[in-house]
């Protein structure tokens, strides 16, 4: 279990996830345990993970949504 100040994100119950068809070595993987969303990088299972709130998950998929982290 990792301890965070959000919340503890049991990384022994995360079920990662990543985008359909994705067969990179390096993707962006998600779990979702609880009310905590985790993320990493699936070439360092064992790395670190990024832990989110509900409310901070929203808040990024709206902005990803919305074109916020385009580099045009």
């Amino acid at each position: 279990m990792t301890t965070h100040p959000k919340g503890d994100f049991d990384i022994s119950r995360a079920v990662w996830q990543r985008a359909e068809g994705d067969t990179s070595e390096a993707a962006v993987e998600v779990a979702f345990v609880d009310d905590l969303i985790g993320m990493r990088n699936s070439a360092d299972p064992d790395g670190p993970v990024l832990v989110f709130t509900q409310a901070e998950w929203d808040a990024f998929v709206a902005g990803a949504q919305d074109g916020e982290f385009d580099l045009d």
